[in-house]
């Protein structure tokens, strides 16, 4: 498979889960989580597959993200890291709470599932 092609699957399951559809989906978060999944989330806090797949449905307020400048590097046979800035959509059009993002995607019998996930506070990016 083309590493296009690859970034293009990867960046749009990843910005699925920048969505309240999926991320109120406990089926769906399940199929894209690894069973080993694991985060280490902007806060510094660490979270398992398990935590998140409690902690996103039960989210009452929804947050827009933008993402942007996503990069893709090859780990080894279908594994994949994913990397990219985003920021969260203020309700006044400001964005705030700049992050930089990285995620190992790995290709499983059942389809792309996330390994890993951190997210690092970062002052504004362009």
């Amino acid at each position: 498979m083309p590493l296009d092609s690859i970034l293009q699957t990867l960046q749009a399951l990843e910005c699925e889960l920048h969505q309240p559809k999926a991320r109120a989906d406990a089926g769906r978060l399940a199929a894209l989580l690894h069973a080993e999944f694991c985060e280490f989330g902007r806060s510094g806090r660490s979270y398992s597959r398990a935590e998140m797949l409690a902690k996103l449905p039960a989210e009452t307020q929804p947050i827009a993200v933008q993402a942007w400048d996503f990069k893709l590097m090859e780990l080894g046979a279908k594994v994949y890291l994913l990397s990219y800035s985003s920021a969260h959509l203020a309700a006044d059009g400001r964005l705030e709470q700049h992050t930089h993002r990285a995620s190992i995607w790995r290709l499983e019998p059942a389809g792309w599932q996330m390994m890993f996930h951190q997210g690092t506070p970062t002052a504004a990016v362009p």
